[in-house]
């Protein structure tokens, strides 16, 4: 069996990633069949292997269905969709889509039209710059996790080690990935709680008229 090499392992993975600015993506429309391409080729370093598809027409559909972003316009997708569908991507394997729902839809009505305060590709390209920051943390994270399985089972014999080391490893990464899974659970249900405080504030609002009128007669 292969001897585990961390170090090597996640500069390969880093090596191959990139994430892209906002003008880096077409600033006209696109069909679907534009979408599913471009997403294609540009999120191709995530793939596992050549036939995997990034995103599909029926993937599309079903979050445009869930209403993880705003409908199509005429049947093409903007270059705010495609940001959008982005995210969409990075969350879902780690996500429910009724946290990605939760998420986006803050985003998307507060940050996704062109009238908006705060442009959407500002945001975006925010987040790429943030996460290209944080690349060095994760590695060093990562490293550090390799260290500590490479001298766990010294008694077991050379075949037995090795597959028993990979293990831990990928155990101390899935427990790593868990933990922050819960954080990110807990981020949601805030925004959720103050979601249900701003929509308890709304129907105060619109009530407060009617006592008032009501107190008049």
């Amino acid at each position: 069996m292969k001897e585990i090499n961390p170090e090597e392992l996640i500069h390969r993975i880093l090596e191959n990633f990139s994430m892209m600015k906002s003008d880096e993506i077409p600033s006209i429309p696109l069909y679907m069949d534009q979408v599913t391409t471009f997403m294609d080729e540009r999120l191709s370093h995530s793939k596992r292997d050549s036939e995997e598809k990034v995103l599909t027409k029926t993937m599309i559909n079903n979050y445009a269905k869930n209403k993880l972003f705003p409908s199509p316009e005429k049947k093409r997708y903007t270059r705010e969709h495609l940001i959008l569908l982005t995210f969409i991507y990075y969350f879902k394997n780690v996500m429910s889509i009724s946290d990605i729902k939760t998420v986006l839809g803050e985003i998307s009505e507060n940050y996704f039209f062109e009238d908006a305060q705060v442009k959407l590709t500002d945001i975006f390209d925010e987040i790429v710059d943030l996460s290209e920051a944080d690349l060095k943390n994760i590695q060093k994270s990562v490293e550090e996790k390799g260290k500590l399985v490479m001298d766990s089972f010294p008694e077991a014999d050379s075949n037995d080690q090795k597959f028993l080391q990979l293990f831990s490893f990928i155990c101390l990464l899935n427990f790593d990935v868990y933990i922050k899974k819960q954080m990110i659970e807990g981020i949601v249900d805030e925004i959720n709680l103050l979601n249900g405080q701003k929509e308890e504030a709304s129907d105060e609002k619109k009530e407060k008229p009617k006592k008032e009128k009501n107190k008049k007669d």
